[in-house]
C-alpha cells in the first residue's frame, strides 16, 4: 500500500467511524478502552477525548512527559480546525509537498499534523470533537485511536486499519 492508498483508507475511516452520540459516558468508554489497550501492550501513552472546547476524558500513563500534553493539544487543534484526522492531514500535506503553515497559515506552536488525533463524528451533527493519542509514532497513535473507536462501535478494526508502517518522511 502506498501514500495514495493510505490517504484513501484514512478518508474511509473518517467517513465510517461515526458515533450515535458523544457524551461523558462515551468519552469514558473510549478513553478507558485506550488505557486498557496501552496497559495490555506495555505502552506509555497519553489519551484525550474531547468535545471541542470541553475535555471529557484525559489520562497519562507512566513514561509519558509534559511534551505529550503539548502534542495532544497541537494535534487536536488540527482536528478542530480541519475536521479531519491529524494523520489524514499529514498524508495530504506529504502528497502535495506542503506544510500546514504554507497551506493554511497555521503555526507549528499550536498545530501538529502528526498522526494521533481523530475526529469524533456524531450522526446528524458532524464532527464535534476528537480522540487523541500521544506517545508512539504518529501512524501508531492514529491506529490506536481508530482501533479503540472500532471496538466501541463494534466494527472490525482489521477491515479498515492501515497496513504496517510506511516511511513517507524519507
Amino acid at each position: 500500500m502506498g501514500l495514495k492508498e493510505d490517504i484513501e483508507r484514512v478518508a474511509l475511516q473518517e467517513r465510517e467511524l461515526e458515533l450515535p452520540r458523544l457524551d461523558s459516558q462515551v468519552a469514558w468508554e473510549l478513553g478507558t478502552r485506550l488505557r486498557t489497550m496501552a496497559l495490555e501492550r506495555g505502552l506509555s501513552i497519553v489519551a484525550d477525548v474531547r468535545r471541542f472546547g470541553q475535555p471529557l476524558f484525559y489520562m497519562a500513563l507512566e513514561g509519558t512527559t509534559p511534551d505529550n500534553v503539548e502534542w495532544v493539544r497541537r494535534k487536536s487543534n488540527v482536528v478542530a480546525q480541519m475536521h479531519r484526522s491529524s494523520y489524514g492531514v499529514r498524508l495530504g500535506l506529504l502528497k502535495n509537498k506542503e506544510t500546514l503553515l504554507e497551506k493554511q497559515g497555521l503555526p507549528v506552536i499550536d498545530y501538529a499534523e502528526h498522526g494521533g488525533s481523530f475526529p469524533l463524528r456524531v450522526a446528524g451533527a458532524g464532527v464535534v470533537g476528537s480522540v487523541t493519542v500521544s506517545g508512539l509514532d504518529g501512524r501508531d497513535d492514529h491506529g490506536m485511536a481508530v482501533e479503540a473507536l472500532c471496538f466501541l462501535l463494534g466494527r472490525a478494526y482489521t477491515a479498515i486499519s492501515l497496513p504496517a508502517e510506511q516511511d513517507y518522511d524519507h
